[in-house]
């Protein structure tokens, strides 16, 4: 994987490249589970997820400049995120979720223009998401779980002159990633159905009490209530 020359960025006639037996195989590709039929003979790919794995990510690992396809989730990896991968410049999914990794993003990372699939949720992440390159098409899911993350595409605002989370790090974080529907978080949605109930209810008991507008109160009680009701007095 280190110098797999097949497969670099030359355009090949399908018909010419070279596969191994037919078999069949489901790798996770780029997030989607995918069953493939028959491999290329310089299919480079490392799926490592879901062992208990520990420790750090080797630096070296940044030497496999063929490697196309990383997933070492949902183990018990530790450290930073090496910077070295930023060197693998055809990866195109990169998947370290559900680990213990620390630190910041690497922005060594923002060199990998190939990479379609990221993949860094529930990790102990800090600081600001780099933004340029690739890491501007991202969306929230890539970043979930990382409480001490900011930038775009989170709702937590970044100090300008670190880089790092405005504010205590025991923010609600789940009412900023989960909380806020167009803008506006859960509490304020629940103050204002309530004051409306309230004021509501209120303004009915006025209208049913002095019969005013009698249009109204004939709407809902029927024709004749303000006769009925004078009778009943």
């Amino acid at each position: 994987m280190m110098d797999v020359k097949e497969i670099q960025t030359e355009i090949y006639n399908y018909e010419d490249l070279n596969f191994v037996a037919y078999m069949e195989m489901t790798i996770t590709l780029k997030g989607q589970d995918q069953l493939l039929n028959r491999l290329l003979e310089a299919f480079t790919i490392i799926d490592l997820s879901s062992n208990k794995f520990s420790a750090t990510i080797p630096h070296s690992i940044g030497d496999l400049n063929s490697l196309r396809y990383l997933n070492l989730s949902h183990n018990n990896f530790m450290g930073h995120i090496p910077a070295s991968l930023g060197n693998i410049s055809v990866l195109e999914s990169l998947d370290l979720s559900s680990n213990k990794l620390d630190g910041g993003i690497p922005s060594e990372l923002t060199r990998l223009t190939f990479l379609e699939k990221l993949n860094l949720s529930m990790n102990d992440l800090v600081g600001q998401i780099p933004q340029s390159n690739q890491f501007s098409t991202f969306d929230n899911d890539s970043y979930v779980g990382n409480l001490r993350l900011c930038g775009v595409p989170l709702t937590r605002k970044c100090n300008e002159e670190n880089g790092q989370l405005i504010g205590p790090e025991e923010e609600d974080d789940e009412e900023e990633e989960y909380g806020f529907i167009d803008g506006f978080g859960w509490r304020s949605v629940v103050m204002g159905y309530g004051s409306g109930f309230i004021v509501g209810i209120g303004i009915g008991y006025i209208i049913i009490r002095n019969g005013r507008p009698s249009w109204l109160v004939e709407f809902f009680f029927g024709v004749g209530y303000n006769k009925k009701k004078k009778r009943l007095n």
